[in-house]
């Protein structure tokens, strides 16, 4: 039996950076770990934290849901077939329901061979004490991801004060009373929380407030770069004027009087620069609600 492993979380939680340490951790202990990556866009960025030599199944485009119930079964079965591995990871987009993917991994094709443990949340603390903010469909979808948890990330508490981690312990307990709370930074959490987690049982789909990513008007745009000539300040001035309804952006964007296109991220205001020492396509996927109509810096 493997023991599989849901990662879920909203757009910019951290998924990706507990990802990478969690594979840390399983390489440490000697167990070979395989991974399913589901982006909501047409470009694997997240993808490209996994080492080139675990087992990696990528999947564009928000499929792992239960429309995509039949693609994901694929990839596992191919998996199973081909790959030595020890633990399966799947990490979803941030844009899919936490119960509606776990159940896609539900089949009689591999029931014997994998031991589903459970769904790991990250909740990013600064956007839960924010939910207001958020349109009431990505606030359901938000609240939801949360609410299904085994173990949950209270992740980003460096952002906070005290009496402000404290609160958001506080109500995440007492919104999910079943799942385990640990603060974090980085989504860093020891993999023995993990291992502790129980076998989960066939959900109840009846127990699933539906947020379907059409509902929320939620998509992905990417934007190639071509020719274009700005400097960090003037791109970093276009992001200020982004409506609320951009909730992430990654990609490679060229700099002024920088030789390779830096690696960019932004999430709920916050942005990050990282020097990129290969020669990357300057391209950028921005997730959000009715990004199509966005004026993009450089493009329009």
């Amino acid at each position: 039996m493997k023991d599989v492993y849901l990662f879920s979380g909203f757009l910019g939680s951290g998924k990706t950076s507990m990802l990478t340490d969690v594979i840390r951790q399983l390489k440490e202990k000697n167990l070979k770990p395989a991974v399913i990556m589901n982006e909501l866009g047409k470009l694997p960025f997240d993808s490209q934290a996994v080492e080139k030599d675990i087992p990696l199944k990528e999947m564009l485009e928000g499929c792992i849901c239960c429309s995509g119930a039949e693609k994901t079964e694929a990839q596992i079965q191919s998996l199973l077939l081909d790959s030595d591995f020890d633990v399966l990871i799947i990490e979803t987009t941030g844009a899919a329901h936490p119960v509606e993917a776990l159940d896609a991994v539900y089949s009689p094709l591999f029931a014997e061979k994998l031991n589903v443990r459970g769904i790991v949340t990250v909740a990013d603390s600064k956007l839960w004490l924010n939910r207001e903010t958020l349109t009431p469909q990505v606030r359901s979808l938000f609240m939801e991801q949360i609410r299904h948890a085994h173990l949950l990330l209270a992740n980003k508490t460096d952002l906070l004060t005290e009496a402000e981690q404290a609160q958001v312990v506080y109500e995440l307990q007492g919104f999910n009373p079943h799942a385990f709370i640990m603060q974090t930074t980085n989504g860093r959490v020891p993999l023995r929380l993990l291992e502790d987690l129980k076998a989960t049982a066939q959900v109840d789909k009846e127990d699933i407030v539906k947020a379907p990513i059409a509902s929320m008007h939620l998509g992905s745009r990417l934007v190639e770069f071509k020719d274009v000539n700005f400097t960090q300040e003037q791109f970093e001035d276009w992001v200020r004027t982004l409506p609320e309804t951009v909730y992430r952006m990654k990609g490679y964007v060229p700099i002024e009087g920088v030789k390779n296109p830096m690696l960019f991220q932004y999430a709920y205001g916050m942005v990050q620069w990282l020097p990129e020492y290969v020669k990357m396509p300057a391209k950028l996927v921005i997730i959000g609600e009715d990004v199509s109509r966005l004026n993009v810096i450089g493009i329009e």
